[in-house]
């Protein structure tokens, strides 16, 4: 059952692991000088290490059975590293190895190929990352100028209160879903079921939750929100206008979910990949030659199979940005920071709040008009 694998995979369950926010003092462990140090003693706690335990396992296997191979068909050295023919020496059949030129002509060509990749899930991680920046920064600027623009003397202290409340619910809300758009269902569903209920009202949640594209529905609702806003029309639709922007993040976001790099690039290089390392310990038989029976053919097939899957497998988890980005972080920063901003009220700090029509000069430097 596809769904049992997904949820039994490592490598997926640990992708919720990865969604960092740094602070200040996790940038000064970054940088620290002993990262390296500190890098190697967790080597084995890896998440991308681990998920490869299947692929490096294929290639220390074929490496220790052409080590065995080769000892039962050619020569093998005793502890007193004296060499015997093997019990099958004089058999024709041969050992198993293979020149290195061939290795050597096809790293560039595989190199190529990987960095291709990698460098292409990075800027796919970028963009989305980038997306949910341009959201985190428009949904204050929206609220922002609508807090500012309210034209509070049109209403009363209650209703501006709720108007200007629910302007930054909605604007919440569309994150929310765009979030939940953007999520798997078995990690997400329950949580953005829960957390609508629980912030907006009953039948405005519920009509979310039953939309057939959940973000153009909150969208939509905050469009609402903002037209019942009183102020000029002009303030308006410059508060649309950011809103607007909601609408291309979501675009972008929905292109990148639903469109992976070519799958036959991902395919040729995996398998290109492949083979490459499978058949690796034939070519390194020859130049390993000098230690006890080749043993060294072995740990040098696992961390070359460790780091070069290890690459493929970065830009794998790279790929799809969405579940290793903390974009619940995002949501939840996003609805404390728009409530805090509907919260302020002109004049509320001893700053001066001069209310005028139409940039009246005179109105603006206080004079009471005359000739």
């Amino acid at each position: 059952d596809l769904t049992e694998d997904i949820y039994q995979s490592y490598s997926e369950d640990s992708r919720k692991y990865r969604r960092t926010v740094f602070t200040h003092e996790d940038w000064v462990k970054h940088r620290s000088s002993n990262r390296f140090f500190r890098r190697l003693v967790t080597f084995g706690d890896s998440g991308i290490y681990k998920s490869l335990f299947k692929e490096v396992l294929a290639t220390t296997s074929i490496a220790a059975f052409i080590v065995a191979w080769n000892m039962l068909f050619g020569e093998y050295q005793d502890f007193q590293s004296v060499s015997h023919n093997g019990p099958f020496h004089d058999s024709v059949i041969p050992i198993l190895a293979l020149p290195l030129a061939p290795f050597t002509l096809a790293s560039p060509a595989l190199g190529l190929l990987l960095v291709f990749r990698t460098n292409t899930s990075y800027k796919r991680w970028d963009e989305a990352r980038k997306n949910w920046g341009m959201n985190i920064n428009h949904t204050r600027d929206l609220v922002r100028l609508g807090t500012a623009y309210y034209d509070r003397a049109a209403v009363s202290p209650e209703r501006a209160e709720e108007d200007l409340r629910r302007l930054a619910l909605n604007t919440w809300a569309f994150v929310r879903c765009m979030k939940r758009h953007l999520s798997p269902v078995w990690e997400d569903e329950e949580d953005f079921q829960k957390e609508l209920k629980e912030k907006l009202p009953l039948e405005q949640a519920e009509k979310i939750i039953a939309a057939a594209h959940r973000p153009n529905r909150a969208l939509q609702d905050l469009s609402t929100s903002i037209e019942n806003l009183p102020m000029h029309f002009m303030r308006r639709n410059e508060i649309h206008a950011a809103a607007t922007i909601f609408e291309d993040n979501l675009g972008s976001s929905e292109r990148l979910l639903s469109s992976p790099i070519p799958v036959f690039y991902s395919r040729h290089t995996a398998r290109f990949l492949s083979f490459w390392l499978l058949l690796l310990p034939l070519g390194l038989w020859g130049p390993l030659g000098d230690s006890w029976n080749h043993v060294n053919l072995i740990p040098t097939m696992s961390l070359l199979s460790i780091f070069l899957f290890g690459i493929e497998e970065l830009a794998t988890q790279l790929e799809e940005p969405f579940t290793i980005l903390p974009m619940q972080g995002f949501c939840d920063k996003i609805y404390n920071w728009c409530m805090e901003i509907v919260s302020f009220k002109p004049g509320d700090n001893g700053m001066p709040v001069y209310y005028y029509d139409n940039y009246n000069i005179d109105a603006l430097n206080g004079s009471t008009g005359g000739g």
